[in-house]
């Protein structure tokens, strides 16, 4: 089951200090920096909520972004919806697909999920790359943002859209905390653990699975959401693999299963991305070298090993300091 730890704390409220310093002081480019990170991020905890936590290692969930992107755009623009109400349908449609893809995907293991998921991906792909509601390869522009006026936010405003993408994310790793900690949650780590066992027990494994893909995909929707507004023009290249592949190497990069992890998984790949790629068009290449000798260091990723040098220590400080405190000195009620 997935719990903090005092160095998990420590590193949320670097990474949210960081944030917040760089959406104050930052120009426009830093901001689209930054709300490139929080909407990967996002990405990155739907995934790492299946795979890390799960065992099921996704290839669609760039399509299943793609699908809240397409989603709002559609529901916006030709529909007519209000924003508000595009965003929950959209929300909800690719919470509603990733289900019948967890569904479906949930009898096959390793290699077999990852290429079923994969195929998922592609055909979802392909649909929207030739069908003219969803404008071919030329895409959909014309995209709104959220009306916040009410509350004195202007989201075309880059700091503000920026800030409540943090507020967005803060939310979503919020929520998926909570699903980690829940019934489902446990459910879910018993059957990556010992799935005979959990079967054995009573437990509807393929329900199991199928639910808890549904509430990542329902991030990854979200997700979706905000990158179709980020830009304001969405294209079928948002459903390609290799947005999937990448969100998949942030994770691993990071470090899988610690939800932590793919957050600084995040924030690294992304600066790597534009800081390296203003040197060379092979950046790909560095984070590559990068990501092979995070494998071959067998951490578990940049977060994984911080844990296994660190986090025994700093527990162990904290246990001690509680043991110290004076009892005469905590006060009681009578």
């Amino acid at each position: 089951m997935f719990r903090h730890t005092p160095l998990r704390y420590g590193a949320l409220v670097l990474l949210a200090s960081a944030a917040l310093f760089q959406a104050f002081t930052a120009e426009y480019f830093g901001l689209e920096i930054l709300t490139e990170i929080l909407i990967l991020a996002m990405l990155v905890i739907a995934l790492d909520m299946v795979a890390g936590f799960g065992g099921m290692v996704s290839l669609c969930h760039g399509a299943l972004l793609g699908v809240g992107a397409y989603g709002y755009a559609i529901l916006s623009t030709k529909v007519g919806l209000t924003p508000v109400a595009a965003m929950g349908g959209a929300v909800a449609i690719t919470g509603a697909i990733a289900w019948v893809i967890g569904a479906i995907c949930a009898r096959s293991h390793g290699i077999y999920f990852i290429m079923a998921t994969l195929a998922f991906g592609q055909m979802g792909y392909s649909y929207v790359f030739e069908a003219p509601l969803f404008g071919g390869d030329d895409g959909l522009g014309g995209i709104e943002r959220l009306d916040l006026a009410l509350i004195g936010l202007d989201l075309n405003d880059g700091r503000s859209f920026a800030l409540f993408c943090l507020a967005m994310l803060a939310a979503i790793y919020g929520a998926a905390v909570l699903i980690l900690r829940s019934g489902l949650g446990r459910s879910l780590s018993g059957v990556m653990h010992n799935e005979q066992r959990m079967r054995a027990l009573g437990l509807t494994v393929w329900r199991v699975k199928a639910d808890v893909f549904g509430l990542s995909g329902l991030i990854s929707g979200l997700a979706g959401v905000m990158a179709a507004q980020h830009v304001m023009f969405v294209s079928p290249g948002l459903l390609s693999w290799t947005v999937s592949g990448e969100a998949l190497v942030v994770v691993i990069l990071g470090g899988l299963g610690t939800l932590v992890g793919p957050l600084l998984g995040a924030a690294v790949f992304v600066l790597l991305k534009h800081e390296v790629g203003a040197l060379t068009s092979y950046w790909h290449l560095v984070v590559g070298v990068i990501l092979i000798a995070v494998v071959m260091s067998r951490a578990n990723g940049i977060f994984g090993w911080i844990e296994a040098r660190f986090g025994a220590r700093i527990e162990r400080r904290a246990a001690d300091a509680v043991r110290d405190i004076d009892p005469r000195e905590v006060k009681t009620d009578a």
